[in-house]
């Protein structure tokens, strides 16, 4: 099974830039989006053989997840129940007999970090959340998690240290997720790598230079990490500010 998560900054405008022509190459089983930006019948994607399923935020051009699928889920949800994070669009779960996949677009804690403590009751109501799907059925967790978990997962981690994406709260969040049950498929096979980013800023260079954070993750279940095959960035694929993210994994929908 291949997947694929990819921000996409506004999927309109990430289709009139070779959106489709990645997504057919590619032939992911399940395609994952974060900030999709639009709401109901402001696109018509045809998508021969896959199962579509959006969560609109409600405010106009903000937000928003959609997850592509080859087979149909046992069910889905939106939400973990907390208001905001559904009028925003924020997570979607899809249930298949073998696994749950969880779709999430973390909310920034912004520049001043004024949304940091909302950010941080989010991940408290997220990880509870994604410690009882756990104990059901193991899980696949993905998105734009907006998060540098370590030094090694941006270029200027010593002048970025305490700003939006990478202060101590942030990153513990992350560590506590990674401490109770569940493992990181990037690091799982390249725990020492550098230069592994999934965003750049849109300052000039900066993509070509190569100077950027790793904020988009493949997370699962530990007892998945054995069935995992490869986990990688597709750096080199423009339309966005954020690249997609792969995860190939030994794993069926259905027994």
């Amino acid at each position: 099974m291949k997947l694929v998560s990819w921000n996409v900054n506004g999927i309109r405008a990430c289709v009139r830039k070779g959106f489709l022509d990645y997504f057919h190459k590619v032939d992911a089983d399940i395609f994952c989006l974060q900030e999709t930006k639009l709401q109901a019948g402001q696109i018509d994607l045809e998508l021969e053989g896959y199962y579509q399923y959006w969560n609109y935020a409600e405010r106009k051009g903000y937000s928003g997840t959609a997850v592509f699928t080859k087979q149909q889920p046992l069910s889905v949800s939106y939400g973990v129940g907390e208001q905001e994070s559904e009028e925003e669009g924020r997570i979607i779960t899809l249930e298949f007999e073998n696994f749950y996949l969880v779709n999430v677009y973390t909310p920034n804690a912004k520049r001043d970090l004024t949304r940091l403590n909302y950010r941080l009751q989010w991940e408290d109501k997220l990880f509870l959340y994604l410690q009882a799907l756990d104990e059901r059925k193991p899980l696949i967790y993905c998105g734009d998690l907006n998060v540098a978990h370590q030094e090694i997962d941006l270029k200027n981690h010593k002048t970025n240290h305490g700003n939006s994406g990478f202060t101590t709260e942030e990153r513990g969040k992350m560590t506590r997720i990674l401490d109770n049950g569940f493992a990181d498929s990037l690091r799982y096979f390249h725990p020492d790598t550098e230069g592994l980013y999934s965003w750049w800023s849109y300052m000039k260079t900066i993509r070509e230079r190569n100077i950027g954070w790793r904020i988009d993750y493949f997370i699962v279940s530990d007892r998945l990490t054995a069935k995992l095959i490869d986990s990688n960035i597709h750096s080199h694929v423009l339309g966005s500010d954020h690249c997609p993210i792969t995860m190939e994994i030994k794993l069926s929908f259905y027994s």
